[in-house]
């Protein structure tokens, strides 16, 4: 996946970052103050930085100024509408304000990481998905999806190792308006299970929702 490097100060937020990242597959480096950053974004071979603004040494808007052509989120506790048009303008593809859910981080990286990438196929196992033509195949044949059981496992795959509620489910794959119950997810997983041969990937998480082991 990709090589993502951390700019946060604080340790346990680098930390939690760090680790929900590569629970997802992404080789992540943690560096802590704006020296250190602009090090190692010298080196080259980075395909994101997650960069806080605040930082001892260098600041985030200094950094960006050296980020050469690697796409950038913010991700700071600096909420006011001057410091986020300072940050988008500045060349940063992001501005994610703290405190954050994990998720949402996640699916931010996602956008970011497929809008600035030429790969759009994921595979594992006999299952292949081309997220340009939004197509799922299975042993190298096609499989007939709905849009929405696409979608759920458009999700499924972004977010693969962490286990997500159905509400979580819900929201993300439904969007926030939609007034379904969380049985509809029960539904769309056992479908996609039987049509992939995923009984085994697609976990289910006691009193909880679902979990790709991918």
């Amino acid at each position: 996946m990709a090589n993502i490097l951390i700019v946060e100060d604080d340790a346990s937020i680098n930390e939690l970052i760090k680790r929900n990242l590569k629970l997802i597959g992404h080789n992540c480096e943690a560096v802590f103050d704006g020296e250190e950053a602009l090090k190692r974004i010298s080196k080259g071979g980075l395909d994101l930085i997650i960069l806080d603004i605040m930082l001892p040494k260098y600041s985030g808007f200094e950094l960006i100024k050296h980020k050469k052509d690697i796409p950038v989120i913010f991700v700071t506790a600096k909420d006011s509408l001057e410091d986020k048009l300072k940050g988008l303008t500045s060349g940063a593809e992001d501005y994610l304000v703290k405190p954050f859910e994990i998720l949402e981080l996640i699916a931010r990286v996602n956008i970011v990481l497929r809008r600035n990438s030429k790969n759009e196929v994921f595979t594992f196992g006999e299952v292949k998905v081309d997220f340009k033509c939004r197509k799922v195949f299975l042993d190298n044949k096609e499989i007939e999806m709905t849009p929405q059981e696409y979608t759920l496992f458009e999700v499924l795959i972004m977010n693969r190792n962490i286990a997500m509620s159905r509400e979580k489910l819900l929201e993300v794959g439904w969007g926030f308006d939609y007034e379904g119950d969380t049985r509809t997810v029960d539904v769309h997983i056992q479908k996609l299970r039987k049509k992939l041969r995923l009984e085994n990937q697609i976990k289910t998480v006691y009193k909880l929702g679902y979990r790709l082991e991918a």
